[in-house]
């Protein structure tokens, strides 16, 4: 006995070397944390009365940061923070309050800063969540580690918007818990008050999200009443423990959306190798339907008319690759027609569509997200911009196209604008547009005697078409008329991205800028005898003025 009593105080010990605590009565609106990338991840936990505990890892710098990040701990203000670091006191000691976060003086200013997208203030994006419009609002929920421009700590961060292009970022929607990190899923408005939590004439905006553990991902719901800002977790999550059914860890992502002809909830859930379905009538228990095989996460199925019909309706099923299927939807199964199709490629990942917009609107608006890395700056990640999607009528068959919303027009002033140019006298008008880091092009080209052409950046292909082997951007490509021999594209170029949107969105390539550094030809047409149809240059205004 006497052996054990001598060890314990020895074992506490040492784990106090390895342990530090502050605790910090919250009277500020942000809490600032140094991060080196220097430094190896350590656990942090937080802890407050009234508020479930979380925890991230974190790098901590001690001394010399490489940049700094924080919480909105505005929702705490008068609690008292405790903060359990497995580091050191000198690091944690470095965390202070304040009513403005770190660095906030060259906010939207940083050298890499997207101009006319969507990034957060600092840390790291990927996936857009909970896409739903509501009162005026566009409400854009995204997976976010708000700890480091790097990969880990999933939350939900929050913006909103007016008008799909000015974002005001609020404070973290969901933190982790102890079922996990909070993955990537959906949102809805529920009006008939299926799940019971409505107050009043304000109906519930309810979260469906995936919880992620080292062991499992489970489905879990949250509820909020003042329009997305706070946010009750349901007492009793998980709602589906896919595990128990499928012994796979992958599952995850609900998409939920309503089924008006048989007035009950679908989810549409990524597990094992493609899309299952679910349904429901009080968003609580879900009865397994049915499954697709062949996508890989972030699901979405919604229907659009043809060419704009209202009497010929399709569904759509994809996943977060860019790919498609057509068919169709009776609540339960989902049909394809034919195989998949691809809409996009290159860094678009993860594309989400808005739920509740209105029916005098009656767009199908997409965002996803560019997996475009921003360099040395204290964010990393970003959204690409909006668009419209809809099905329109091919030589093929019905096909998903896609371009930007309208509302961007807004950013854009053409200054330039040329027909019937050649090659050379298109680059020697371009010249004094190469310095610019924000910039809108539409051309239409003509490959006359030219088996492959394109449209380069400093060096970068933005447009790359093998017409021996119908390859445009790296996949293949059939115009319309099979015999064409021109092809649009408008182009969109930001600091750190470039999208094209080929022939008016059947196909969108999305590009991050990766010029040669020994290049000095900036924008530069290219191809044996090629012609420039139409050119226009536009300016852009950054939405952060």
């Amino acid at each position: 006995m006497k052996r054990y009593i001598l060890i314990f105080p020895i074992l506490l010990a040492y784990l106090s070397l390895f342990s530090a605590e502050i605790t910090l009565t919250i009277n500020k609106k942000f809490l600032n944390f140094p991060i080196s990338q220097q430094e190896d991840r350590k656990k942090m936990q937080f802890i407050a009365d009234g508020v479930e505990p979380w925890s991230v890892v974190v790098r901590l710098a001690d001394s010399k940061e490489d940049y700094w990040v924080f919480y909105d701990v505005s929702h705490l203000k008068g609690k008292k923070l405790k903060i359990n670091f497995e580091g050191d006191d000198t690091a944690l000691n470095r965390i202070y309050q304040s009513d403005e976060i770190q660095g906030h003086e060259s906010l939207y200013k940083e050298e890499n800063r997207p101009q006319f997208h969507f990034s957060t203030k600092r840390g790291w994006i990927n996936d857009p969540n909970g896409l739903i419009y509501y009162d005026g609002e566009y409400h854009l929920f995204y997976q976010h580690n708000p700890m480091e421009r790097e990969w880990e700590n999933m939350h939900w961060g929050h913006a909103v918007s007016k008008d799909l292009i000015h974002w005001e970022e609020l404070p973290t929607a969901l933190y982790p818990d102890k079922l996990g990190t909070m993955f990537s899923g959906s949102a809805i408005m529920d009006y008939n008050n299926s799940a019971g939590y409505n107050k009043g004439k304000e109906p519930a905006m309810i979260a469906f999200y995936t919880a992620a553990s080292s062991d499992r991902q489970v489905q879990c719901m949250a509820y909020s009443l003042d329009k997305g800002r706070t946010w009750t977790k349901y007492d009793k999550n998980p709602l589906i423990d896919s595990k128990e059914k499928w012994n796979s860890q992958d599952t995850r992502d609900p998409k939920v959306i309503w089924y008006e002809p048989s007035k009950h909830w679908v989810m549409v859930l990524n597990e094992r190798d493609g899309h299952s379905i679910y349904t429901s009538t009080d968003l609580k228990d879900w009865n397994y339907e049915s499954h697709v095989s062949g996508f890989w996460e972030c699901p979405e199925l919604f229907e659009l008319s043809v060419d704009g019909d209202p009497n010929n309706k399709k569904w759509v099923m994809y996943g977060a690759t860019g790919t498609y299927m057509i068919g169709s939807f009776d609540g339960k199964v989902f049909t394809p027609e034919n195989g998949k199709y691809f809409y996009n490629s290159g860094h678009l990942y993860a594309a989400q569509t808005y739920s509740n917009i209105p029916d005098s609107d009656g767009r199908r608006i997409q965002i996803g997200w560019g997996r475009i890395p921003q360099g040395d700056m204290p964010f990393n990640g970003m959204m690409m911009l909006p668009t419209v999607l809809s099905l329109k009528t091919t030589k093929d068959g019905p096909r998903l196209f896609s371009e930007p919303i309208k509302e961007t027009e807004k950013l854009f002033t053409k200054v330039d604008s040329w027909k019937n140019l050649s090659s050379g006298k298109a680059n020697d008008l371009l010249k004094k547009y190469n310095s610019h880091d924000k910039l809108r092009i539409k051309t239409r080209i003509k490959l006359s005697h030219a088996t492959d052409a394109g449209f380069n950046l400093y060096g970068q292909r933005m447009i790359s078409y093998d017409m021996n082997s119908n390859m445009l951007n790296g996949m293949f490509f059939s115009p319309e008329d099979p015999t064409s021999m021109e092809l649009t594209a408008d182009i969109y170029i930001d600091r750190t991205s470039i999208e094209v949107f080929f022939n008016h969105g059947i196909y969108t390539s999305y590009l991050g800028r990766t010029p040669d550094p020994n290049n000095k030809e900036g924008l530069h047409f290219w191809g044996n005898n090629i012609e420039i149809l139409e050119l226009e240059v536009y300016e852009v205004k950054s939405i952060w003025e």
